[in-house]
């Protein structure tokens, strides 16, 4: 092939050459080549008699829900929805109208992709996978484009196979952006209006029936014409697992490794909060290496709390800061602990002074429940412990630092949240029409009066506070256990059941 294009090469400008000697005008020639060139690069393949760029498509492996750990309530939501390709006959004579998209949404790793094959799978339908950005060209038509060709090979392939046929669309806010937010060009328009069209045609007598499968943590930015009946017909929304459906998670992703006997899944669901189902698989695969590099035949314990926090924060930095500076890092962090461990005890999982990724110490949390409503108190008791670490430095050190720049925008965050709730002295206000001033001036009031009852709480703490700095300097990290351990000995108390 590289052979061939050089001769063409050298043929064509031997041909020039030739022109040039007799005197003909190159100018129309050479224009002529260059709108050649530039319409074989932009106009699809299939204009010059090949076959055109489908997006990526393919069966993948084959996937059941019994393989999908937690989201029931979504699982079963998508099987029922599927009972029209699987009893077609039933569904006619019900006179039930067979549903064309099912949109799936959630937070990023909550198994969206996994669905979609299973659904596949369960219906025993051909599989074709793809990406909203990939039909999004800054060319007219070929998005368009594009979409006509992935359900033409859809119903191809179902004919072929006599199957049904299974479309995965994921991003679905790009292809099916709300309309007239592109002034530029009419390309996105152009490309979701064909999806609309290839949507209403699906039911038409002697296709195979095609399910469309559309996946988006964006469902806000989706245009109102997709999401009415008759198109993407259902929505099925997923969470972040709760503590059980991590278990379960952790369960099926150990199911074939190793483990060691003092491992406890429970544990590690339980401090793995927020976490999403890909981040767990993430977790029992950092697991592994752990124990790899360590050349372990079984995998214990320590490696899954280890790789908890490489999950969260990255792996851990070699850099050495200055003893000033990791006193400084330990007092920051132990106001952080202290702080949380009187407002809410039993929750403080780690302590440590080590650094990973771009944090030079952090206090990791693991509520014992999962919680999806926060009061008033929560979010005030959440201020207090973010404003801790600042307020220590100043009270033990004379001086803050910038360590503090990340806790107080959280701070602050919650602050206005906890406006826009009515929390606060304004009481229930509408937060668009509200002056920025008074905003200001709510957020500040509730953030002095939080810092006024984290240095008060402090100050009552003096040598004791002092004393677990100086343990956290020699040791480096504490594990929650640890750290109520000695938390009880330097107040002179029973250490507190964890």
């Amino acid at each position: 092939m590289k052979m061939a294009r050089e001769i063409l090469l050298g043929a064509a400008v031997g041909a020039l050459a030739f022109a040039g000697t007799m005197g003909l005008d190159l100018f129309p020639i050479l224009l002529l080549g260059l709108a050649g060139f530039f319409l074989w690069r932009l106009l699809p393949a299939s204009s010059f008699g090949k076959r055109s760029v489908v997006p990526r498509s393919g069966t993948g492996p084959a996937i059941t829900f019994e393989d999908i750990g937690g989201q029931e309530t979504a699982k079963k939501e998508m099987q029922e929805a599927l009972h029209f390709l699987l009893e077609s006959h039933q569904a006619d004579k019900l006179g039930i109208r067979p549903l064309k998209g099912i949109l799936l949404t959630g937070p990023p790793g909550t198994g969206k992709t996994l669905l979609a094959k299973a659904a596949a799978h369960y219906t025993d339908s051909v599989f074709i996978g793809t990406s909203g950005s990939e039909f999004i060209e800054m060319y007219a038509g070929v998005g368009a484009q594009r979409v006509r060709e992935l359900f033409a090979r859809a119903r191809r392939e179902a004919r072929e196979a006599q199957k049904n046929a299974v479309i995965f669309i994921d991003e679905m806010e790009v292809l099916g952006g709300q309309r007239g937010r592109h002034h530029s060009h009419l390309e996105y328009d152009q490309t979701l209006n064909q999806l609309l069209v290839e949507m209403d045609g699906m039911g038409s007598e002697g296709s195979p029936r095609i399910l469309v499968i559309g996946a988006t943590n964006r469902a806000d930015l989706m245009d109102q014409a997709l999401l009415r009946p008759g198109r993407f017909d259902r929505i099925v929304s997923l969470g972040l697992p709760s503590r059980q459906e991590r278990w379960d998670i952790l369960r099926l992703h150990t199911a074939q490794k190793p483990l060691a006997p003092d491992v406890d899944l429970e544990a590690i669901a339980r401090e793995t909060y927020g976490f999403s189902g890909a981040q767990l698989e993430s977790l029992c695969n950092e697991a592994a290496i752990w124990a790899l590099r360590r050349q372990m035949e079984v995998i214990p314990h320590e490696a899954f709390l280890d790789s908890v926090e490489k999950v969260m924060l990255g792996e851990r930095q070699e850099r050495r800061p200055s003893l000033e500076e990791r006193r400084r890092i330990a007092i920051h962090e132990m106001g952080h602990a202290w702080v949380q461990e009187h407002l809410q005890p039993g929750s403080v999982a780690r302590v440590t002074i080590t650094a990973r990724g771009q944090a030079l110490g952090y206090v990791r949390s693991a509520p014992r429940d999962d919680a999806y409503l926060r009061s008033q108190r929560e979010l005030e008791d959440a201020i207090a412990v973010l404003l801790a670490g600042s307020l220590a430095e100043d009270l033990f050190l004379g001086t803050r630092s910038t360590g503090a720049t990340s806790d107080f925008k959280e701070a602050v965050r919650l602050a206005r949240e906890m406006v826009k709730a009515g929390m606060s002295p304004l009481g229930v206000v509408d937060p668009e029409h509200l002056p920025k001033a008074l905003i200001h001036r709510a957020v500040s009031e509730i953030l002095a009066g939080m810092e006024g009852k984290v240095r008060a709480m402090l100050e009552e703490a003096r040598e004791s506070f002092s004393s677990l700095v100086e343990r956290l300097l020699t040791d480096e990290s504490l594990t929650g256990e640890e750290f109520r351990q000695w938390l009880a000995e330097a107040k002179g108390a029973p250490a507190p059941i964890s």
